[in-house]
């Protein structure tokens, strides 16, 4: 490894893609259901690799060729050896729903004070994490990476690469129950991540607000609260939620605090440090409280001034189909199409049925996808929300909606929707467009 590690330290990084080569980059040779990296590793090269690594020997080997047992295993051994190299503090993020939006958001207020290097959209599994500790240079003081999960003890097998000194849970919901197998199996393996800094007596920064988190907490010492319940290390309180509003302070109540305190007999606050600083994101919904909370409370524990988090967090704006506010026409829409399960769903719809200042509210609904055994039961429990509350419209769009009891318009196919619907034939509306990456919801707008 100290070998390859040298190599490592005289190029330019990683690549894991032959059709995206930069000139003196390593090339990892990863293999896929449909595709094999070894059979272009050649290729890499001429484009301008400085080496290739491989784990077929059956191929024509150059020079320039590393080969491995395992191509995949050797990256994440890479990586791990990388990150135990620097001296840079990594900050270990996961949960149902909200990762990468608070990652962007913790990105954003700590980059006020601190050389920060944060997960490229969504890549947290178990090649994009390697890659993300890999992007680490030796400037890099603190380090986000994102950790998804759609089985068991994944989240364990990436916190044993990223090995990280903080952490923090976004949420515990009902996602990728096919893999988990249960909500508990979710709740589970989300708190590997927990177990893992509890293990290695490390920083976990937690919602006061969560009840579950506070019971996965409990008697753990090494914690950082934020929330609007006394006995937060940062009291935050939401004012409004189109966009979301917010105040904060920080209490006097620190490190000591103990979480089974928090659990059991939350003490009192006995003063402020600082003056209550309010600030206006470009976020809506309060499901987007919480991340906002989190990014200040991480920002607060690393002592940024109150004012950098301020414009840490009003100069977010969020892209990528992820709680995007869009205007079209005399419409307002939150495009909010990179993806659905059931608890991030019933928050949106919820959401919408909070929001003011709007009579004509229109739901366009995907499907959410693995559900497994439960995506009958979980779409009909959506469909029951929507029918509580009056729409101007609503429409439902895919298999598992379609299969649903509903008095609104349903659609098997995307493309059956499309022929009825247009944005034209809407004013003054508030359109929530959500449903599952796989839906690929964002096509409206087109």
């Amino acid at each position: 490894m100290e070998d390859l590690y040298r190599k490592f330290l005289a190029s330019s990084g990683v690549c894991t893609d032959s059709r995206n080569i930069t000139d003196n980059c390593i090339y990892f040779a990863l293999k896929g259901n449909s595709f094999d990296g070894n059979l272009f590793a050649e290729e890499a090269l001429e484009k301008g690799a400085l080496f290739a690594v491989v784990d077929n020997p059956n191929i024509e080997l150059s020079e320039k060729m590393i080969l491995v047992e395992d191509v995949l295993t050797t990256l994440q051994k890479l990586a791990n050896y990388h990150r135990r190299k620097l001296k840079t503090l990594i900050i270990g993020i996961t949960g149902s729903n909200g990762k990468t939006t608070t990652k962007e958001l913790i990105k954003s207020v700590l980059s006020e004070a601190f050389n920060v290097v944060a997960t490229q959209g969504n890549l947290n599994n178990h090649i994009g994490v390697p890659l993300t500790l890999l992007s680490i240079t030796p400037e890099t003081e603190i380090a986000i990476v994102e950790m998804g999960a759609n089985h068991p003890k994944e989240i364990a097998f990436l916190c044993s690469i990223a090995e990280p000194d903080y952490g923090y849970i976004t949420s515990i919901g009902k996602a990728h129950l096919e893999g988990f197998g249960s909500f508990e199996g979710v709740v589970k393996t989300k708190g590997e991540l927990y177990d893992y800094l509890k293990k290695n007596n490390k920083t976990i920064i937690f919602n006061n607000n969560d009840e579950l988190q506070k019971k996965l907490l409990r008697d753990y010492q090494n914690v950082y609260s934020f929330g609007n319940q006394k006995g937060a290390n940062v009291f935050v309180e939401c004012l409004a939620t189109n966009p979301v509003e917010v105040c904060f302070k920080e209490t006097s109540v620190r490190e000591e605090l103990k979480t089974s305190e928090v659990v059991t007999e939350i003490p009192e606050i006995e003063g402020f440090s600082d003056e209550k600083i309010q600030l206006k994101s470009h976020l809506v919904g309060k499901y987007n409280f919480s991340n906002i909370a989190a990014a200040i409370a991480f920002a607060k524990y690393f002592k940024i001034s109150s004012e950098a988090i301020k414009r840490g967090i009003e100069k977010y704006i969020p892209t990528n189909n992820r709680s995007q506010i869009l205007h079209q026409g005399t419409n307002t829409i939150l495009l909010d199409a990179y993806n659905a399960n059931p608890s991030s769903m019933s928050e949106a719809i919820s959401n919408i049925v909070d929001l003011e200042g709007f009579e004509k509210k229109v739901l366009v609904l995907g499907d959410m996808f693995e559900l497994g055994d439960y995506a009958t039961q979980e779409h009909q429990n959506i469909v029951n929300l929507v029918e509580e509350n009056h729409w101007e419209k609503v429409f439902f769009i895919g298999e598992n909606f379609y299969k649903t009891e509903s008095k609104h318009l349903k659609f098997k196919t995307f493309e059956d929707f499309q022929k009825v619907f247009s944005l034209k034939d809407f004013s003054d509306s508030f359109i929530l467009i959500k449903g599952s990456r796989g839906m690929a919801l964002e096509r409206i707008l087109k």
